[in-house]
This record gives structure tokens, sequence and C-alpha cells, in this order.
């Protein structure tokens, strides 16, 4: 049963977002609202160094919403992005974090099924089981889940995805195993609660193409993530094990 004073944090990195940043506010805003936490819960964007006026935008936004905080820092790309997020919501008091992207690829009105099943799993994350962002994403998410299972033992139906409900309390005990510049901490996230034997679950959830603007990673990019997460997955897998 939902309690008024249930803190939800809501967090979305954002770079070089000024196409989709409004509409991306406009969409979430009202989620915040219906779970406030007696003004407590917050929607927190990270402006990750964009060179464009993405965080001018977020201010202005935030002058007439006060659940809204805009947040801009240095760029370090989406991993340490999102994991600067879950920080800084455990450190101001979430009971429960959400986290999602700014390309407007996810709907807010698939929230709900989520926060329904809040207290009876450590997690739930969306699976793309249907996804509309094109095959090379589809291959590499493939791909990504074969190593998983090589380098750390377990099977993860899609570690990755930007759309995840996670009790703090668990969030906050294994989030330090996670390094601050790691490029894919979503994916180790999901990685050491099916190490951990946490509680998760996968509900299908709804993936459009990106609804503007342009992607920052492309191909070549993926796979000099891939190398160094090669790396790293054998670092912390040792940490883990």
């Amino acid at each position: 049963m939902e309690t008024k004073t249930d803190r939800l944090f809501i967090i979305i990195p954002a770079y070089n977002e000024r196409e989709n940043i409004r509409q991306v506010l406009d969409d979430w805003y009202p989620v915040i609202q219906a779970h406030s936490g007696n003004g407590e819960s917050r929607l927190v964007v990270i402006d990750d160094g964009s060179k464009d006026d993405t965080y001018i935008i977020m201010q202005e936004y935030a002058k007439e919403h006060p659940l809204f905080s805009p947040i801009t820092k240095t760029n370090s790309g989406h991993g340490a992005t999102v994991l600067y997020g879950y920080h800084y919501a455990l450190d101001h008091g979430a009971d429960f974090v959400f986290q999602t992207d700014s390309d407007g690829q996810t709907l807010p009105s698939e929230f709900e099924q989520f926060w329904d099943q809040r207290e009876a799993w450590d997690m739930v994350i969306g699976w793309r089981n249907n996804r509309q962002d094109g095959g090379s994403r589809i291959f590499v998410t493939r791909i990504l889940r074969l190593v998983i299972r090589i380098c750390f033992g377990v099977s993860v139906k899609d570690a990755n995805t930007p759309f995840r409900l996670m009790k703090a309390d668990t969030l906050r005990r294994y989030i330090d195993l996670i390094p601050n510049d790691f490029n894919l901490s979503n994916v180790v996230l999901s990685v050491i609660y099916a190490k951990k034997g946490c509680r998760v679950k996968y509900l299908p959830i709804t993936f459009r193409p990106r609804q503007g603007g342009i992607n920052s990673i492309n191909m070549k990019k993926i796979f000099k993530i891939g190398r160094q997460a090669l790396k790293d997955f054998r670092q912390i897998n040792r940490v883990l094990n």
C-alpha cells in the first residue's frame, strides 16, 4: 500500500537534448506530482556538460515546477552521469529511485505498473521485447547478454534498460561496488543484483525510436566502450566473488 511519505526520485541524464528536454519534462513531471512524497519527491535531470542550451531550458522550467531539480556538471558520459544521479537521490533521502533517459524513447504511462510492484522487488526493470531503435542496437544488446553470461556467470534479460525502479536501501548496499567513471553502470548494477540474489522483476515496456535530436553514441563509440568494459568486467567480477 502506498504511503504519502514514499519519496520517489526520478533520475534522467541529458546531453545536448534541446530538441527533447521540454517534452521529456512535461511527460515526467506529472509522475512526480502523483507521487510527491509530501513534497519531498523530485524529478532530477542531470545535464552532462551539454554544448547547447539544454540546461538553460531546464532552469526556466524549474521556476514554475517546484518538484523539479535541474543539475549541471562537467561531461563524464552517460553511465557516470546515471551513477551521479543515483548518489544524489540516496544523499537526498530517496526511498525509491527510478531512472530513464531524456530521448523520449520510454513512456511515462508505463510507470504505474512498476510503482505498484515496488515493495515486492529490489528492482523492477523494463524488458525491451519489441525495440524500435534499430537492428544494430538490438545486436549489441544480444552480444552484451552473452558477454555477461561469460564474464559473470549470470543470465540478465535486458541489463542496460533505461527504465528501472529500485529500492533505495538495496541500491545503497551495492552502489559503491561500481567505479564512479564507469560507462556501463546500469549494466553492472543489473549484474550485481543477479549475483547477489536480489529480487528482480522484468516487465515488458515500449521502446520507441529517439524522438528528436542526434544520438551521441555511434557504433564506433559502442565498440570502444565494449573493449574497455571487458577489462572492467573482469576487475569487478573479482570484487563480487
